[in-house]
């Protein structure tokens, strides 16, 4: 049994995404103690905070005027990802709804550099597309122009340093997207990114004089590199992209810069641990730069920077197995970093968190499958574990923290997190070898991976579990049907159990996205039926426990109900548990506590 129940884990707190205001001296942060993410405030490290938002819904980010003392906010209603912008008043409190639209998502675009307006990318006119807007701060509901009509997935990286024009990205597909600046005098919308196939343009920037742009990219490589367009470049395309810096044979994941004085953090992913370079630009050459000492933070995985308005310091959050999420704020030209929250373990001392290790299978065809394995400290023989499959699929598992594993392991489970092929983190080939016909390699990986464990001295074969959400989900349902004989158990949190009720319910806005990955309606129904675990649903032998949220607007709680019909039908063990106030996913603590309170006495039965 564990020391602590699972209430207590799901009560260590995590304190994310911070934005330092106009003075320089208050910072704000998401932090979940009251259950979910609200916005809170702090003026120095370690000091008391001050929480700012008091909603039952999570709000989703926080972003400070670069002018006055207040914060513009994002939240949704029961998980539905409709989220409205709101605009906070830190002088007296007060909020106001500035989109009002509860039927529309907005996607936030950032402040104009004055403070006096905001832009976002909404789909209040057309659902399945969305368009773009400007806004005055003080301007509530109708009150937004819309500045570009859109016939896609666009959204918004921020104005220029003169505010004449914004930064446009368009995705095509998750490794897909294009650039684009749009003159809000004119509404030209100009094209800086056309190329053949797909390629990745993402964590755009603007370059400090507004006449260059700076992108993370794959064009030409299997890796993100660091690029700069020169906007007074006669034509673009890949022939016109100056790369700046490569990941020596990783991602490089983004890049946060100061358009005023050139500093910049970009972050490369290594194995799924985070290396960050700081520097600053060259005002003569865009593509030259100093670099300052490496930060010096805990954990394994960071992001999320933002400078103070003088770039002399910027906050970033840092996690790592052991390391709950917190927020620290880093000097950018000796490197050191200094805590300034301090969001608790509920009790629980840090030093019982166990710590995992990078491992790589070998799979069906030799390619190497790297996933995490954690073993419970002081761990004999014989143990069960969890495999826990991560959703996306282009998503990938790194070494952060979680509530729920550590519970786990202090219950004598294992834990293997497995970055089966279509992962992202590992290059544009390993991504796209699990496309369309090749899914069910990915599924073969994860057998592949069981085999491994059940290799293990420490695991016993007969007491193998497999959870996941989302497309993680999916991969439970196919790993059950598809090779029964390995599980004692399988858990589906939000998952796809048929591909094409998914493909015709899921949001208007993700279908066509959704459908570079997965297959077309069009095209590739037959095989997505053929695929689908709905259709194997008599090949269980598993236990299997399935959650939902009744508001998921990405899977539809369908793919739950039929998952469970068609098991019941046929006599297997099922269990079912769906939240009306959640969407994808369980951001509230007390469905978080049920859910996984649930699972436990499930597992326990059954594992």
């Amino acid at each position: 049994m564990s020391a602590y129940d699972i209430d207590r884990y799901l009560n260590i707190r995590s304190a994310s995404s911070a934005s330092f205001g106009p003075d320089g001296e208050r910072l704000s942060f998401l932090m979940n103690t009251t259950g979910v993410s609200q916005v809170w405030t702090l003026d120095g490290p370690g000091r008391w905070p001050t929480q700012r938002t008091f909603f039952d819904e999570r709000v989703t980010f926080a972003s400070w005027s670069p002018e006055r003392p207040e914060l513009v906010f994002g939240m949704d209603e029961g998980g539905n990802e409709r989220a409205q912008l709101y605009r906070l008043d830190a002088t007296d409190g007060r909020i106001e709804n500035l989109t009002a639209h509860p039927d529309a998502k907005h996607r936030w675009g950032g402040w104009s550099h004055d403070g006096g307006r905001v832009a976002f990318a909404s789909n209040r006119r057309d659902e399945a597309v969305f368009d773009l807007y400007v806004q005055d701060r003080d301007a509530t509901g109708d009150d937004a122009t819309m500045v570009y009509e859109g016939d896609g997935w666009l959204s918004l990286a921020g104005f220029s340093p003169d505010d004449s024009h914004l930064l446009v990205s368009e995705a095509h597909a998750s490794f897909d997207q294009d650039l684009y600046t749009l003159d809000l005098e004119s509404g030209e919308l100009t094209h800086l990114t056309p190329h053949e196939g797909e390629v990745r343009y993402t964590s755009a920037s603007w370059a400090p004089d507004g006449r260059g742009i700076y992108t993370v990219t794959d064009q030409d490589s299997d890796t993100l590199y660091l690029a700069y367009v020169d906007l007074d470049a006669d034509e673009f395309g890949p022939e016109t992209l100056q790369i700046v810096a490569d990941g020596d044979g990783w991602n490089v994941d983004g890049i946060a810069l100061d358009d005023e004085s050139g500093r910049f953090v970009f972050s490369r992913n290594v194995d799924g641990y985070t290396e960050f370079t700081v520097g600053e630009f060259d005002d003569s050459d865009p593509t030259a730069f100093e670099t300052f000492p490496e930060p010096d933070l805990p954990g394994g995985v960071a992001g999320a920077v933002s400078f103070d308005p003088d770039a002399e310091r910027f906050a970033c959050t840092t996690t790592g197995d052991t390391v709950n999420a917190n927020v620290f704020v880093v000097d950018v030209e000796t490197g050191a970093a200094e805590r300034w929250t301090d969001a608790p373990t509920a009790g629980i001392p840090r030093e019982t968190f166990d710590a995992s290790e990078l491992v790589r299978v070998e799979s069906f065809d030799g390619l190497s499958v790297p996933g995490f394995l954690t073993l419970p400290a002081d761990a004999g023989e014989d143990l069960p574990v969890i495999v826990d499959i991560h959703g996306g699929p282009e998503s990938q598992r790194r070494p952060s923290f979680s509530g729920v594993k550590q519970y786990f392991l202090d219950r004598g489970y294992a834990y293997f997190e497995p970055n089966v092929r279509g992962s992202s983190g590992y290059g544009t080939e390993y991504a796209s070898l699990d496309d369309v016909e090749k899914r069910m390699d990915s599924v073969r990986d994860i057998a592949e991976c069981v085999d491994w464990l059940a290799d293990h001295p420490a695991i016993d074969p007969d007491r193998i579990a497999c959870m996941g959400g989302s497309y993680g989900g999916f991969m439970v349902l196919a790993s059950l049907t598809e090779y029964p004989d390995l599980w004692a158990a399988g858990i589906d949190i939000v998952g796809i159990a048929n591909f094409v009720t998914f493909l015709e319910n899921t949001g208007d806005w993700r279908r066509s996205l959704r459908e570079a990955e997965y297959g077309s309606l069009a095209e590739d129904r037959e095989f997505l039926e053929s695929i689908s675990p709905i259709h194997r649903v008599e090949e269980i032998e598993a236990p299997l426990f399935v959650l939902h949220g009744e508001n998921d607007p990405r899977v539809p709680v369908g793919e739950a109900e039929q998952i469970v019909e068609e098991a019941r039908e046929r006599g297997l063990p099922v269990r079912k548990l769906i939240f009306d106030d959640e969407g994808h996913g369980f951001s509230k603590l007390e469905n978080r506590i049920e859910a996984y309170s649930e699972i436990a006495d499930f597992l326990d039965e059954h594992v």
